[in-house]
């Protein structure tokens, strides 16, 4: 490893790192300086997080976590203990990384950023009261608190009902042809039907016909009765038999069917189930607080002449000018409350004056468009990020280490030009500011870069260079080098044309209004803007609902079940697909939600390839002899996998504390299967050996196995390589599950006609994998299938058949299509804001 010296940079003023070997860190050794922009880079899986958060930030947290209580300890998520011989000259960090889908709806850009206390606390103090209405405490207006809380929907906003109109669609059958179709379905449905013919209610009459008493009964019972059930007789056979006390074939417990829909949608782990009962639950504004959460009291206090609700429904950037008279005391009404109530003019002062720095830091960072009540799971891991360094900035904080990770993902380039502003300011102040990032614009801003690699897993782990950016130039192992000094022209292959083009028309939800907008077919198509110009809403949100309504809901790819208690409600207003559809036969959304939330959800498990590699180990002479199928090679069920860990492979050591240690199962040793299953060897590998492969060692091991190593080979090709089969989902990264998705779905043999759609691929990939990720989509393409993604990368942007650009501004500036077409086109608008930078792109600019 080259490592030069800056002479701007005084040797006392770095950070020493000895013998790091956190995940795949090979023994590193390197000095970083304080009070710079540091820069980690490498290829996705490099070590470059498990350098900076991993060893840096871990480290940093375990020394201040030494200094406080240990009661007041437990109260902190920490981080395991870095494997590290020492780190000297460390100061105090603070970890910004990305977080994907966090908090519940109770969570907001106000919570977040704090700035809805301050708006609490004006309302409280200086809003304008009706008359002779009692003042009311900061915590009446919050919708979290049983003061603020509208009570009738407990500050949801929505109130939910299950009717018996939503659990019978079709009263005219009876209740054995599945009436009650809220009921579960096979053998759970059969029994309820069983235990109301044991009960003497007539199931073979229409439902319309039941007494209302009765059909009342059956649908919203409380009680749990349980009774005799005899399979297969009729209701007077079923009578006889209870008076002559027959044996029955089993006691059942019944639940009324919204019991049963209420008790699955809150109870069950299946995303499945919860979707299929949460068609019963009939959602509506609470007509009480007509969707404001709060209670009519506080609703009727104003500033401004808005209520809180109405105020934290503005975009951040209206916020500003409502506020900025306030806080530099030039707004008429100031004046006038001064000669009145000079207290709460004082008040009102003060608090718009912090509320106006705050929102400006918001602005500069590209979330004008934001407004307080927008909850927290409906924002990119990129905004989230960039609010809570927007918080950061307004501590005035000196002498901390930053540790970021990827401020850039989810950012137009435009956009990045404002996170580097803000960066410089934290360095300012006295700052270290660690990066963890691929955005070539932000490495070239560094001060410092370190370089992880030369590959990703057990390939990288090295530092290839530690120095001022120009030095990378020299370092030949370097795949960062290759795109940092790129002076080579861009290659353009040739475009394709489209086979023909699906139109949307009438589109109107959030910033899009009344939207006319054409994809074309066959072909990749990229939608560009700013951050929060409308593209997602216009591609993930409405052109899916479209697209799901018209193939009749057959939306393929994984798709998480919120909690809709807990969501957001934005709708799509208006729109209609007014052409092409009849040319796309199947959808798929491949996202950057995770592929599972336990770790019994793995690479192997979410692409198939783990059912065909246990049926090889069950096609096995001694799995035959012993009578073992599949099932016993599954870490999931009883039989196969090790009885003290579950087939978890690690057991949970408590240590008060001390962060909780995950210690490998003593019994297994963290293999998750017994003994005896682990006797059975498939070319002299047991089923826990193939586990811990890696996909390149997997793939020369399966080789000659077709239905395995086409998947394994799928997998090399999106750049996933290094991941091992069994690396647990909570291990991966919203890019890696992104792909992983991707992979699943080209290892399908296509049949064309497909309608794919990526939000933001490229989030978290090295220009390296950026290439690979570009041909998978190219061979999607090719094969007779319409790509459509939102994408920020301007080489990807570039690489496009067609681009259709969002804008020109965010929020209420946004929703328009300014320029569609070519990318040769779109370069040349003079209203596009991507323009500029697609140019550079296509000339071979940097």
């Amino acid at each position: 490893m080259e490592q030069p010296q800056d002479n701007n940079i005084k040797k006392e003023g770095f950070v020493t790192i000895s013998g790091a070997r956190q995940h795949n860190l090979k023994n590193v050794t390197l000095e970083i300086p304080r009070d710079a922009l540091v820069v980690f880079t490498g290829v996705s899986g490099s070590g470059k997080s498990s350098l900076a958060f991993g060893t840096l930030y871990a480290e940093a947290q375990r020394r201040y976590l030494e200094s406080v209580s240990p009661y007041a300890r437990r109260l902190f998520h920490q981080m395991p203990i870095p494997e590290v011989d020492e780190i000297e000259g460390l100061p105090p960090a603070v970890a910004l990384q990305q977080q994907r889908g966090s908090g519940t709806t109770r969570s907001s850009v106000g919570s977040v950023t704090t700035l809805s206390n301050l708006l609490r606390m004006l309302y409280s103090r200086a809003g304008d009261y009706p008359a002779e209405q009692p003042l009311l405490y900061a915590d009446s207006f919050s919708t979290n608190t049983h003061e603020g809380a509208c009570p009738e929907c407990h500050g949801l906003g929505r109130i939910y009902q299950v009717t018996e109109k939503s659990m019978i669609p079709d009263n005219t059958l009876t209740i054995r042809e599945r009436a009650i179709d809220a009921w579960p379905t096979a053998w759970q449905g059969k029994n309820l039907r069983d235990i109301l013919i044991t009960l003497g209610y007539d199931v073979d009459i229409p439902w319309k016909d039941l007494p209302k008493k009765d059909r009342d009964w059956i649908l919203f019972t409380n009680e749990q009765p349980q009774v005799p059930v005899y399979r297969n007789l009729n209701r007077d056979e079923v009578q006889r038999a209870i008076q002559r006390k027959s044996e029955p074939s089993y006691m059942g417990t019944f639940i009324g069917a919204k019991k049963y829909v209420l008790h699955t949608f809150a109870n069950s782990q299946s995303a499945s189930m919860k979707n299929r009962v949460l068609k019963y639950m009939l959602s509506s504004e609470c007509p009480a607080c007509k969707g404001k959460r709060l209670r009519r009291e506080s609703l009727s206090v104003t500033f401004a002449g808005y209520d809180i609700a109405d105020m934290s429904r503005l975009p951040l950037k209206k916020l500003l000018s409502i506020f900025s008279p306030y806080g530099d005391g030039s707004a008429p009404s100031l004046a006038e409350l001064t000669k009145n109530h000079q207290e709460k003019a004082m008040v009102a002062q003060r608090i718009a004056e912090d509320l106006v720095a705050r929102v400006t830091v918001l602005l500069e960072l590209g979330l004008g468009y934001l407004s307080l009540e927008r909850s927290t799971p409906t924002l990119s891991p990129g905004e989230h990020q960039r609010l809570r360094l927007a918080t950061q900035v307004r501590s005035n904080l000196f002498g901390v280490v930053y540790v970021l990770d990827e401020p850039s993902a989810g950012l137009h380039p435009a956009d990045t030009e404002a996170l580097l502003k803000t960066l410089d300011r934290l360095k300012a102040f006295g700052n270290s500011l660690f990066i963890v990032e691929h955005e070539l614009d932000v490495i070239r801003h560094a001060d410092w870069i370190v370089d992880v690699g030369p590959d990703a897993g057990e390939g990288g782990g090295e530092i290839l260079y530690s120095g001022p950016p120009a030095g990378l130039k020299n370092i030949l192992k370097s795949k960062t080098r290759e795109h940092l000094f790129n002076d080579l022209p861009f290659e353009k292959s040739k475009p394709r044309n489209p086979s023909g083009w699906l139109k949307l028309s009438g589109v109107t939800r959030n910033n899009l209004i009344n939207l006319e907008v054409s994809f074309p077919l066959g072909v990749l198509t990229s939608v560009t803007g700013v951050s929060g110009s409308g593209k997602s809403s216009l591609v993930s949100q409405v052109l899916v609902e479209l697209m799901s309504a018209q193939l009749g809901n057959d939306r393929s790819g994984e798709e998480e079940v919120e909690d809709v208690l807990q969501q957001d409600v934005v709708t799509t207003l208006d729109g209609k697909i007014t052409a092409g559809s009849e040319n796309i036969k199947r959808m798929v959304m491949v996202n950057q939600k995770p592929i599972g939330r336990t770790p019994r959800s793995n690479l192997a498990t979410y692409t198939g390839l783990f059912d065909v590699v246990r049926k090889l180990f069950a096609s096995t002479k001694f799995a035959k002899t012993r009578h073992y199928n599949a099932g016993r090679f599954s870490f999931n069920v009883g039989k196969g996998r090790c009885p003290n860990c579950e087939g978890e492979g690690f057991v949970m050591v408590e240590l008060l504390f001390l962060p909780s240690v995950y210690a490998p199962c003593p019994v297994c040793n963290a293999t998750r299967y017994n003994a005896e299953t682990l006797e059975i060897t498939y070319h002299e590998k047991n089923i826990a050996q193939v586990l811990g492969m890696t996909v390149n060692e997997a793939a020369e091991f399966f080789e000659k196995e077709d239905r395995v190593s086409r998947t394994l080979k799928v997998l090399q090709e999106v750049g996933l390589g290094y991941l091992r089969l069994g690396q647990p989902a909570t291990e991966l990264s919203g890019g890696e599950a992104q792909r992983i998705k991707l992979a699943k779905e080209l290892q399908r043999l296509s049949r064309g006609n497909t309608l794919y759609i990526l939000d933001e691929p490229t989030t978290g990939l090295h220009p390296t994998d950026i290439e690979k990720l570009q041909l998978q989509l190219a061979r999607l393409v090719d094969a007779g299938n319409t790509v459509i993604v939102v994408e920020h990368d301007m080489q990807v942007v570039a690489g496009s058949d067609w681009i259709i650009d969002i804008g020109p501004g965010a929020g209420e500036e946004g929703g328009k299509v300014v320029v569609a077409g070519t990318p040769e086109k779109v370069a040349k608008s003079k209203q596009s804001k991507t323009a500029i930078y697609l140019k550079r792109t296509l000339n071979g600019l940097p």
